[in-house]
C-alpha cells in the first residue's frame, strides 16, 4: 500500500492572479493576490486531497516510477525483462535451464520456462478474504516474492522492487500458468485485477486457489500479456532487436541456460545457447573480423572482499586488427554502461601485468616508444562479469558501479591469470604486444598529422569549404545541415531549402571507407576533411585509442547533421559510407541523436485537382481508401435496404480495414480463410480438447475443402485447431492455438463478425458517383463492396513512384523532403550496439564471406533497385 499526496495543479495566470513581478522595482517583494475563488481552492486542499493507492493501483498511476519511460518503448520492453529476469534467477538458484520467449501476432508477448514454477498453494496467513494463491500474491502486491530472503535466492539480477506484479499492473491482458506437482494450473488477469474468480471452502476458510486446466508432466512458469494501449499510447510495439540484444547477453552470462526468442509477425527466430559463457560472448562480437590471438585470455575465480562477502568474477579478452576498444561490464546480470570499480581493477591489472611482460621483454625498448594505457586497449573485446550480493551503483539506472569492495577481488584474479596467459601462450602475448607496439607508433603518427593538419587551420575551424553552402542562423540548436551527393542534387537542394537555416554540403563521389582506414590516412581525404571542417566539431573520442583529444561535442555548428541520398544503389553505399564514419570517428553524435536520414517521398499521386505525396504503401491504402468513399453508398438490401453513407460508411469501411489488415499480416503463416471464416462470424474456443473439437466443426463447415481437427499439443499442454490442405500432392498445415484465440487479433476479427455479419442482405448493392456519372455493382457482402469500391478508386487516381533526388525540381524537394512543416526525417540511434558494431565490420571491414553470406541471406527483401 502506498500513500501519496494528490498532485495540485499550478494556478492559472489571469490579469488579476498570480503575475511574474517582471519590471517592477522590487519583486523580490511583490506578494501575490489572491481572490476569493483561489481561497476557496486552498481551503478544499484537506484530508480528501490524500489518495492512499492499494496494491497495484500506484503503478498504473505513476507508472514512469516503475519502469521507465512509456513513451519511447524503453519501459514496454522492460516488462519482458522483469518476466525473463524472474526465470533467469530460477537458473541461478540451478533450477531452470530453458527459457522461450515469444513475440505473437497480436503484440503480446509469452516467456516460459521449466523452472520450479510459482508456487500455487493458498496462503494460509493472508490476510484478505477470500484467501489467496501465493501465485497470485506474487502477481498482484508490490514487493511480494521471494527475492527479498537471501535464502531463496543468493545472488538476483531482477531484484527491481516490482517485478512481475508490474507487468500484470501494465497489461491489459496476463495469464499465468503454472506447471507444478504434476498440475497445470491457470490464473487470468485484467490490467492487475483477476477475471473468472474460483471461490471455494476448506476447513471453514474462504479460500481462492487457482484453475486447475489439466495433467502434465512438465514443469515450470508461463507469463503470457498484452501491454495496455492506455498505458503505452505512443509506442507500444515490441522491436525484436532490442529483446535478442538483452536475451542474447543473458545468455552468454549464464552459461547453461538455453534462451528461445520467436517472433509469430515475421516468423523470425533466434536459439542464444550461450556456449561457452563470456568466451562464447567474446567469440560472438569479434565474428567477422580479423582475430589476432586465437586463443581468448579467460579468467574465473571468486575472492572474499574487505567487507567479507564473496565476489564472483569472470573475463573473457581478445584482440583484433580494427582500432576500436570494446569493452562490456555486467553485475548479476546487469549491464553498466560507464563502468565502475570492475572495470577500474581490469584495466589496473592489465596496465600493470602488460607493462611488466614489455619492460621484461624489452620490446618497447627496441622499437622506441612509450605505451600507454589506451594502446594496450586498442582492438580489444572484453566481456567483465561480476556476481555480488546486494551491489551499489552511482544512479537509479545502474549504468556505474560503485562498490569498493569489488575492485580487488577483479585485479587480483586477472592479474595473477594474466600474466599466467602471457607466459604460457608466448605466440599470442607475441601477436598481443606487437598490436600494441603498433598502436603506439600509429598514435605518435596521427599526433604529427594532426598537427600538420592544424597549421592549415582545419581541426580549428579557420574558414569553411567552399562548396558549403551556410546558412544565417548562428545558434547551432536551430540549425541544421544536409549532406548530399554529387553537386547536381547539391544545387537543387541550395536553390529549395530556406537559407535562414538550411545548410547544404554536397558531397563528391564515394568519401572514404574509415572502417579500413586509420586516424592519419583520414586527414589526407579531401571529403573527410571537408565534413570535418563544415561540422566544426574536430574528429575522434576524446580519450580514445587513436591519440586523437581534438573532438568537441560543444563547438557543433549544426544540431540536426541530415544524410539525403538518392534510393539506388549507390545513393544507399553513401549513406552506408557516412554512417560508418559517424558511427566510428564521431560516436557522440550518433549517441546524443544528432544524425537524421531523410526520407523523400515514395509516391506522388492525383486526385482530380488534389496533389499529395506519400511516404509508403500504408499511406497509399489510406488514400485510396479516402478516395473510394467520395460519393459512395452501400445500399444494405434486403427489407430495410438502409442506406450507408458518409461518417457511417466512413466508420465501418475503417473497421473493415482494420480486419483486412490482421489477416494479410497473419496470412503468411495461418490459414487465410481460416482467418476469413473467424472475420465473418465463427467463434473460436480452445479453453480444452472438447470445445476445440466443437470449434473444429464449426470451421469445417466454413472450409469444404480443407480438413479441421481439433487436437491437445504436447508441446505446449494446450489444445490447438490444425487445418490442413493438400497441395500439389503435398499436406501443408496451419495451427490457430489458444494463444491466438485470447489475444487482440482474434478479438479484432471477431468484433468485425459482430460488426458486418448480416449487414448486407438479398439485393445489396454500392454505388460511386453522383447524376449520369454515377456506377453501380450488385455485392454480397461488405467485403465485395470495399473491394469494388477501392478498384474504382484506382482508375480515378494517378499515381508516379520515385526513385531518386533527381527527379524533383527544388520546390518539390523543399515541399516534400526538406520543409520542416511535412518531411520526414528518421533520427539514427543504436538499440544494440553490438549487432551494430557486428554490421559495420561485416559491411565494410575486410572479411568478404560474411558480407558474401549477408548478401545471398537478404536478397530478396532488398528495394529500389534501380537496374
Amino acid at each position: 500500500m502506498t500513500e501519496e499526496n494528490k498532485p495540485i495543479p499550478a494556478p492559472e495566470a489571469t490579469d488579476s492572479g498570480v503575475h511574474t513581478g517582471e519590471g517592477s522595482a522590487d519583486s523580490s517583494n511583490y506578494q501575490p493576490t489572491i481572490d476569493a475563488h483561489q481561497a476557496g481552492a486552498s481551503e478544499a486542499y484537506g484530508e480528501g486531497s490524500i489518495q492512499i493507492l492499494e496494491g497495484l493501483e500506484a503503478v498504473r498511476k505513476r507508472p514512469g516510477m516503475y519502469i521507465g519511460d512509456t513513451s519511447d518503448g524503453t519501459g514496454l520492453h522492460h516488462l519482458v525483462f522483469e518476466v525473463v529476469d524472474n526465470s533467469i534467477d530460477e537458473s541461478l538458484a540451478g533450477h531452470c535451464d530453458d527459457i522461450l520467449v515469444t513475440i505473437h501476432a497480436d503484440n503480446s508477448v509469452s516467456v516460459v520456462d521449466n523452472g520450479r514454477g510459482i508456487p500455487t498453494g493458498v496462503k494460509m496467513d493472508d490476510k484478505h478474504e477470500p484467501k489467496r494463491s501465493a501465485a497470485e500474491i506474487a502477481l498482484t502486491e508490490l514487493h511480494a516474492g521471494g527475492k527479498f530472503n537471501q535464502n531463496s535466492y543468493k545472488v538476483s539480477g531482477g531484484l527491481h522492487g516490482v517485478g512481475v506484479s508490474c507487468v500484470n499492473a501494465l497489461s491489459k491482458m496476463l495469464r499465468l500458468t503454472v506447471r507444478r506437482d504434476g498440475k497445470v494450473h491457470v490464473l487470468e488477469f485484467s490490467k492487475g485485477f483477476v477475471q473468472n474468480r474460483i471461490t471455494e471452502v476448506q476447513d471453514g476458510i474462504e479460500v481462492s486457489p487457482m484453475k486447475v486446466i489439466g495433467d502434465t508432466e512438465r514443469r515450470g512458469t508461463e507469463v503470457h500479456f498484452l501491454p495496455d494501449t492506455d498505458i503505452f499510447q505512443q509506442n507500444n510495439d515490441f522491436h525484436y532487436d532490442v529483446l535478442a540484444k538483452r536475451l542474447r547477453e543473458l545468455s552468454f552470462l549464464n552459461h547453461g541456460v538455453r534462451i528461445r526468442l520467436k517472433d509469430e509477425r515475421t516468423g523470425k527466430e533466434d536459439d542464444f545457447s550461450g556456449a561457452d559463457g563470456v568466451r562464447g560472448f567474446v567469440n560472438f562480437i569479434n565474428k567477422g573480423k580479423t582475430i589476432l590471438n586465437p586463443n581468448i585470455f579467460h579468467a574465473l575465480g571468486d575472492r572474499q572482499s574487505d567487507q567479507n562477502t564473496n565476489i564472483g568474477v569472470e573475463v573473457a579478452m581478445q584482440w583484433n586488427s580494427g582500432y576500436n576498444e570494446q569493452v562490456l561490464c555486467f553485475t548479476n546480470n546487469i549491464p553498466q554502461r560507464d563502468g565502475g570499480t570492475h572495470l577500474t581493477g581490469l584495466r589496473a591489472a592489465m596496465t600493470r601485468v602488460i607493462n611488466k611482460y614489455i619492460d621484461d621483454t624489452e620490446v618497447a625498448k627496441k622499437a622506441k616508444v612509450e605505451v600507454t594505457g589506451d594502446d594496450m586497449r586498442e582492438g580489444l573485446t572484453c566481456v567483465l562479469s561480476v556476481k555480488v550480493p546486494e551491489p551499489k551503483f552511482s544512479s537509479q539506472t545502474k549504468d556505474k558501479l560503485v562498490s569498493s569492495e569489488v575492485r580487488g577481488p577483479v585485479e587480483d584474479i586477472v592479474s595473477k591469470l594474466l600474466y599466467d596467459y602471457l607466459q604460457e601462450r608466448p605466440a599470442d602475448a607475441k601477436i598481443i604486444v606487437g598490436k600494441i607496439i603498433e598502436a603506439a607508433r600509429a598514435r605518435e603518427a596521427a599526433r604529427k598529422a594532426r598537427d600538420m593538419t592544424r597549421r592549415k587551420g582545419v581541426l580549428d575551424g579557420m574558414g569553411l569549404p567552399g562548396k558549403l553552402a551556410d546558412c544565417q542562423e548562428k545558434d547551432p540548436a536551430g540549425c541544421e545541415i544536409y549532406i548530399v551527393e554529387g553537386d547536381s542534387a547539391g544545387g537543387s537542394a541550395k536553390q529549395g531549402r530556406d537559407r535562414k537555416f538550411q545548410a547544404i554540403l554536397p558531397l563528391r563521389g564515394k568519401i572514404l571507407n574509415v572502417e579500413k582506414a586509420r586516424y592519419e590516412k583520414l586527414l589526407t581525404s579531401n571529403e573527410i576533411l571537408t565534413l570535418i571542417t563544415a561540422l566544426g566539431t574536430g574528429i575522434g573520442k576524446a580519450g580514445g585509442s587513436t591519440g586523437n583529444d581534438d573532438f568537441d561535442v560543444a563547438k557543433l555548428r549544426y544540431h540536426r547533421i541530415i544524410i539525403m541520398t538518392d534510393a539506388d544503389v549507390d545513393g544507399a553505399h553513401i549513406r552506408t559510407l557516412l554512417l560508418t564514419f559517424f558511427y566510428r570517428q564521431m560516436p557522440e553524435l550518433v549517441e546524443r541523436g544528432h544524425i537524421y536520414i531523410a526520407q523523400p517521398p515514395l509516391y506522388k499521386v492525383k486526385a482530380g485537382r488534389e496533389e499529395l505525396y506519400l511516404q509508403g504503401p500504408t499511406d497509399l491504402d489510406n488514400f485510396l481508401l479516402r478516395v473510394a468513399l467520395v460519393n459512395a453508398t452501400v445500399h444494405t438490401g434486403g427489407e430495410a435496404n438502409t442506406p450507408l453513407t458518409g461518417d457511417t460508411l466512413t466508420e465501418l469501411a475503417r473497421k473493415h480495414q482494420v480486419a483486412q489488415t490482421v489477416i494479410a499480416r497473419l496470412g503468411n503463416f495461418m490459414d487465410v480463410s481460416a482467418l476469413r471464416a473467424i472475420a465473418d462470424g465463427v467463434a473460436l474456443n480452445l479453453d480444452t480438447v472438447a470445445d476445440a473439437e466443437v470449434s473444429a466443426a464449426a470451421m469445417q463447415a466454413f472450409l469444404p475443402d480443407a480438413e479441421v481437427a481439433g487436437e491437445f499439443d504436447t508441446r505446449t499442454d494446450k489444445p490447438i485447431l490444425r487445418i490442413s490442405r493438400r497441395l500439389h500432392g503435398n499436406i501443408k498445415s496451419s495451427v490457430l492455438t489458444q494463444d491466438f484465440v485470447h489475444g487482440a487479433d482474434y478479438g479484432a476479427l471477431a468484433e468485425a463478425a459482430k460488426t458486418f455479419k448480416g449487414l448486407l442482405g438479398a439485393g445489396a448493392r454500392v454505388t460511386r458517383g453522383e447524376g449520369e456519372r454515377q456506377k453501380e455493382q450488385k455485392v454480397a457482402d461488405f467485403r465485395e463492396a470495399m473491394d469494388w469500391l477501392i478498384t474504382q478508386a484506382e482508375g480515378a487516381t494517378s499515381r508516379q513512384r520515385y526513385k531518386g533526388l533527381g527527379e524533383m525540381n527544388p520546390e518539390q524537394l523543399w515541399e516534400t523532403t526538406m520543409d520542416p512543416a511535412v518531411r520526414t526525417l528518421l533520427r539514427v540511434q543504436i538499440d544494440d550496439a553490438i549487432e551494430a558494431d557486428k554490421v559495420f565490420t561485416m559491411l565494410m571491414g575486410d572479411e568478404v564471406e560474411p558480407r558474401r553470406e549477408f548478401i545471398e541471406t537478404n536478397a530478396l527483401r532488398a528495394g529500389n533497385i534501380d537496374i
